[in-house]
């Protein structure tokens, strides 16, 4: 994954165009970025939690 060639990258081009035309690309480009930025914060509140839980964690254990 990752690896695609200008070929490909045309081909899913020309799929978006032709399935939601010249006009709708703008909305629909805004809605993949305003997803792609809420799955990355959501990723980094989660991974903030996970590791305020192990410094908790080691906290506690430090004390015993």
């Amino acid at each position: 994954m990752g690896n695609l060639g200008f070929q490909e990258i045309l081909l899913i081009a020309v799929v978006v165009l032709v399935l939601f035309g010249g006009r709708k690309i703008p909305e629909f480009m805004r809605g993949l970025g305003k997803g792609i930025r809420e799955f990355n914060d959501a990723k980094s509140n989660v991974k903030k939690e996970l590791e305020d839980g192990m410094k908790e964690k080691d906290a506690t254990a430090d004390t015993k």
